[in-house]
């Protein structure tokens, strides 16, 4: 099964996110077609919880085509968040990041398990 493209997939993502109350933002935009997605979501108390794709290797052979995601922290330092994306730069340019601010960190993602 194809999957969504990513600029579609994060404009949906904002839409839901601002359907549950929570407020979403793009702050880069990659490759419309296939960029990695990252999602940084701002508690509004100092920290962030960040959360990018799951490996590969996390799929399972049925998979619907959804994309997955795995926690990356929890409580972070902006400045250390902003130095990974620094680091991820460097590897690869075509990268989103997605910002959903809530106090209650809801993230509206779907998890590897």
């Amino acid at each position: 099964m194809a999957r969504l493209t990513s600029e579609f997939w994060v404009a949906a993502h904002i839409r839901r996110g601002f359907g549950e109350g929570a407020f979403a933002t793009v702050v880069r935009k990659g490759s419309p077609e296939a960029g990695a997605i990252f999602v940084r979501v701002d508690r509004l108390d100092g920290t962030i919880d960040l959360y990018g794709p799951a490996p590969q290797s996390m799929f399972d052979e049925d998979a619907t085509g959804e994309r997955l995601f795995e926690p990356i922290g929890e409580g972070l330092n902006p400045l250390d968040v902003q130095e990974k994306f620094e680091r991820e730069e460097r590897m690869d340019p075509d990268f989103w990041v997605l910002d959903i601010e809530d106090r209650e960190g809801r993230h509206f993602l779907d998890l590897a398990e």
